[in-house]
């Protein structure tokens, strides 16, 4: 086999980091605000709210109409900070802040209030923690953004009335779709291409100069996506393409030089992935995963981990367009660690002359990982380690071929044969 590559510690950084994000999805709804002799008869906004406190209506017209209070002149961390009308049937909004936002949702609950809204400077999130924490709270809390309460303010004065709803998703998620064919095609083509420089040419390396222009692109790409990493809109598309590049490069470079590495590297990277998924929720304080952390970026900030394959939902038809884009996102450690199974049955492909079958099966069995997972996420409605479900598919399917061509003990200790193609 060609010279072993060792993972650079950057590389090994955003690597871990990538395990920790599998698939997960925003919890969005819809603020329709509307006032009394305006120009404008009503206008749609976005909040985000956590289902699993509260349920709203899923249409316009099943939503309740609630009369809006702007408190964001006041804390809200006392009963004295009640104004005199009270907060009976209101939707309050509030400032974030100043205390806890439990005491806030008490208090307002206590005034008699319908809703609290707490506008935030920064980037939205869902409320998250522990729901006992929240057990005797009963009315909805959701965030919207500073900027969006403002022109609320501007366009339909003091006098506005609200609804908000949240609308049913699609039956079929086609951002699955996008990521399976991104994430097969990654995998098979690393694979692919690690088995091809397999075949050394036993000749000497020049520099090309479409190479130094190509490099020129690259960083080219890589400025642009730095900049502008933080438009929704497209800026996902480059840091696709980046993902892409980044994981076929690793799955290209780096060796496992038998498939007993690959079973234990596979294998500890699973207990890894499913323990900071499924353990770690009863040990946080706030009851959540540490990847639904990751996924949802540092607390407040804008800023995300760029080590994902991001897909936007459609929503450019519906009336979720007020929202930030929704994406489904998945870690380029479930795409990688399978990837590194792969590249290595390649080889051991061009090494023994076996016709492709590992390489081919231990594809269709990532393929078919792929689709388990999905089923899972759909059943479920929660974020999944992917790896707990291609592991095992790529690695088994790996064995039988091993056994039933009667290679395992070969396919266990990996080959040192070398393909050497003179041109």
């Amino acid at each position: 086999m060609g010279p072993q590559r060792r993972l650079p510690a950057s590389a090994a950084a955003a690597l871990i980091w990538g395990f920790l994000l599998p698939l997960t999805a925003a919890q969005e709804a819809i603020l329709h605000a509307s006032g009394n002799g305006t120009h404008l008869p009503s206008k749609d906004y976005c909040m985000l709210y956590n289902p699993h406190w509260t349920v709203l209506p899923s249409t316009l017209g099943n939503a309740t109409s609630i009369s809006l209070l702007n408190l964001t002149t006041t804390p809200l961390c006392s009963f004295s900070d009640i104004p005199p009308g009270g907060l009976k049937n209101k939707a309050v909004v509030v400032q974030w802040g100043s205390c806890y936002l439990l005491e806030k949702a008490r208090i307002a609950q206590n005034g008699g209030a319908e809703a609290l809204l707490v506008a935030n400077n920064s980037v939205l999130f869902p409320p998250s923690g522990n729901r006992s924490e929240f057990h005797d709270v009963k009315i909805l809390i959701a965030f919207i953004s500073q900027k969006d309460f403002k022109d609320m303010k501007q366009t339909f004065g003091r006098d506005i009335t609200v609804k908000m709803y949240s609308p049913l998703s699609p039956n079929f998620d086609y951002t699955m779709v996008v990521i399976f064919v991104i994430a097969v095609f990654t995998v098979a083509l690393g694979g692919y291409w690690s088995g091809l420089i397999e075949l050394i040419t036993c000749r000497g390396k020049t520099v090309e100069v479409r190479l130094i222009f190509l490099s020129g692109l690259c960083i080219a790409v890589a400025v642009v996506w730095a900049v502008f990493r933080n438009e929704d809109r497209w800026a996902w598309i480059l840091q696709d393409i980046l993902g892409i590049a980044f994981c076929l490069n690793l799955i290209k470079t780096l060796k496992l030089p038998n498939f007993k590495s690959c079973v234990i590297l596979l294998g500890l990277l699973l207990l890894y992935d499913v323990f900071f998924v499924f353990i770690t929720p009863f040990i946080t304080k706030n009851g959540e995963s540490i990847m639904v952390e990751l996924a949802a970026g540092p607390f407040g900030n804008t800023e995300k981990l760029p080590v994902v394959i991001r897909v936007p939902k459609l929503i450019y038809f519906s009336v979720m367009h007020v929202c930030f884009m929704p994406v489904s996102i998945l870690g380029f450690g479930d795409i990688i660690v399978p990837g590194l199974l792969i590249a290595y049955c390649r080889r051991f492909d061009v090494q023994t002359g076996s016709s492709s079958i590992y390489y081919i099966s231990s594809t269709i069995a990532y393929a078919f990982g792929m689709i388990l997972t999905f089923v899972v996420l759909t059943l479920m409605k929660k974020g999944q380690p992917a790896l707990l479900y291609l592991v095992p598919c790529t690695l088994i399917t790996a064995s039988i071929v091993a056994w039933r061509r009667k290679e395992m003990k070969k396919f266990w200790k990996g080959s040192s044969y070398q393909v050497c193609a003179y041109t």
